[in-house]
């Protein structure tokens, strides 16, 4: 074979399909036939590989996908799944440039982390006396009475079984810095979702909110934030989501003020 010279075999399946290797791989498939075009699944999507056209979720093209399947636990209709079929290669330079067109910041993909991105991945905390740390030790403290993972709005699917009858607690994320006994006064017995209404998109909140609340027995809320004129977002979305689940859960407000007292 000459070099430059097209190959004389391809092994594995795969075959140049518009200069792309093509192979079987996992990739997401998508069911019109139960996808009711709601949108969840867009922003979980960090690839922007999923648009919604012509009412439906469609997947816009293969090199997009990373077959990881972050998205699987936003649809409220099972509309998603991974399947195996053949497909061109995942390509992260065109995610980046896709991303660019559609005005978003261009992000690592998940396929750079060995297993994935550990804040796709929801793990319990175990109980807070196993998590105290050894008098005198090196890593010595204050045991942290963080049960669950991931901790972020736009990371904690409506699926997630730690939502399941819980206490939530809706924080602002400046909060945990500003008010030192966090952990111990607020933390403590609750699942926690952070955010900024601030720079993050309120309406994703409000659309994850409401889902959260209607596919789960929430036993109480309590919605903590800074002082400062953005937080006073948060307890609105909180509200206007419950309305549009038609739940009554109970809601407790709290502020920190900027140093860091409960006002």
């Amino acid at each position: 074979m000459t070099a430059g010279g097209p190959p004389s075999i391809l092994l594995n399946r795969e075959r140049l399909t518009g200069g792309k290797m093509a192979a079987k791989r996992k990739i997401i498939e998508i069911n019109e036939a139960l996808c009711d075009g709601c949108g969840l699944c867009v922003p979980a999507c960090a690839e922007g590989a999923i648009q919604i056209i012509d009412g439906k979720a469609r997947l816009v093209k293969d090199t997009f996908c990373d077959g990881l399947g972050a998205c699987l636990g936003e649809c409220p209709r099972g509309a998603l799944t991974i399947i195996e079929r053949e497909a061109e290669a995942f390509d992260e330079s065109a995610v980046q440039e896709h991303l660019t067109s559609l005005g978003k910041s261009p992000a690592r993909s998940h396929l750079r982390e060995q297993a994935g991105c550990p804040s796709m991945m929801i793990h319990f905390g175990a109980p807070a006396e196993m998590r105290k740390k050894a008098p005198g030790g090196p890593s010595a403290g204050p045991a942290s009475a963080l049960a669950q993972w991931p901790v972020q709005i736009r990371l904690i699917p409506p699926s997630a079984p730690f939502l399941k009858n819980a206490r939530l607690l809706i924080a602002a994320d400046c909060v945990p810095v500003a008010y030192g006994s966090f952990h111990e006064d607020f933390l403590d017995g609750r699942v926690i979702m952070l955010g900024c209404p601030k720079f993050d998109d309120g309406r994703f909140y409000l659309e994850r909110f409401t889902e959260i609340f209607r596919q789960n027995d929430i036993e109480d809320i309590t919605v903590l934030d800074m002082e400062v004129p953005c937080c006073s977002a948060l307890p609105r979305i909180v509200g206007e989501a419950l309305a549009r689940a038609g739940r009554d859960i109970p809601v407790r407000e709290q502020i920190i003020s900027i140093s860091g007292k409960l006002k």
